[in-house]
């Protein structure tokens, strides 16, 4: 029978592979497992609980923020806190993000975690599967210093490492440090995230589009003459295309990420920016996206290279397949 390999177990293996982290982001991406497992199991108990419902205020986008939300924020927070090698945390859930360089254990912190702690929350009262989205920076300023708007505002190109937690069926972590995308399954008997999808890659073609076409009335041109394409019959392309959309970004990326596919999350009229935020949605998916060999775009540029001007901004979307990828961007070009 083949041996299990746990997460920390597999952490440690790779620390090598960052020579300059001295175990530093290792125990940080510890920290962030452990919270998961807390996350997962609030999350997994949340109908029998009063944890679901809102708590009354909104976060920064407006948006009525579930008690599980607010929970979740917490527990990773206080898990990166408690850990010691993060220096600020940006979150979905709060408009300044929390510096933690005023505590004695992060004082000499050199990481910056942006993270959406609940992404698809709106599911949980339908069963429906929600995640954890992470990106991770190092600091640019010296240790000691104060932190700048150049050590938050970083393009995506300058994460060390990235990932998502999908709470489902089945619980898993998959991240990325720019070598290669792996994924964990949460072992319930032994609480232990264990190695499941080693090396993982995203077929180049797929048949899965997943895209919220009740707005398709709002969307540009060129994302409607996609969306055509995939309906239309066409036995030497196998169209049409299966139509997958969850409403939770996790769990539509993890499925493409598996079978192959493409996410669309274009602007639209009511939101000529996008909705998805930069840092701590679109960066880390891209990441691993491009990390598993598909492709992560705008539209028209590349996800990873745009230069932040906030915390909180918001882009479009079109991310998975390389060749689904492009013959999206093809009908953008047209258009």
């Amino acid at each position: 029978m083949k041996s299990l390999k746990t997460l920390g177990q597999f952490i440690i293996e790779k620390q090598t592979d960052f020579p300059y982290a001295k175990g530093e982001l290792s125990r940080l991406l510890r920290d962030i497992g452990i919270a998961a497992k807390i996350v997962n199991r609030e999350v997994n108990k949340a109908g029998l609980v009063d944890i679901l419902g809102t708590v009354g205020d909104t976060n920064v986008f407006g948006e009525n923020q579930k008690k599980l939300d607010v929970y979740a924020d917490e527990q990773f927070i206080a898990a990166l806190k408690d850990g010691g090698e993060c220096c600020f945390v940006a979150s979905e859930e709060q408009e300044e993000g929390v510096e933690l360089t005023d505590t004695g254990i992060s004082k000499n912190a050199k990481y910056i975690v942006c993270i959406d702690p609940l992404d698809g929350s709106s599911n949980i009262e339908v069963n429906v599967s929600v995640g954890t989205i992470f990106s991770i920076y190092r600091r640019i300023s010296q240790v000691g210093e104060a932190l700048t708007q150049e050590d938050l505002l970083q393009t995506g190109l300058r994460q060390v490492a990235a990932g998502y937690i999908i709470y489902g069926s089945s619980t898993m972590l998959v991240y990325t440090t720019g070598k290669g995308v792996n994924g964990f399954t949460l072992d319930p008997s032994i609480g232990e995230f264990c190695l499941s999808h080693p090396n993982m890659k995203i077929p180049q073609q797929g048949h899965i589009y997943s895209v919220n076409e009740g707005n398709y009335l709002k969307f540009p041109q060129g994302i409607k003459n996609y969306i055509k394409y995939c309906q239309e019959e066409d036995t030497g392309t196998n169209r049409p295309y299966t139509s997958r959309y969850i409403g939770s970004m996790v769990a539509d990326i993890h499925r493409n990420l598996l079978l192959g596919g493409v996410f669309i999350y274009p602007q639209t009229a009511l939101q000529p920016k996008g909705k998805l935020r930069l840092m701590y949605e679109c960066n880390p998916i891209a990441f691993i996206i491009e990390q598993a060999g598909g492709k992560a775009t705008t539209g028209t540029e590349r996800i990873l290279e745009i230069a932040p001007e906030e915390l909180h901004q918001r882009v479009p979307a079109i991310l998975g397949s390389t060749d689904m990828v492009n013959k999206v961007l093809e009908f953008l070009d047209k258009s």
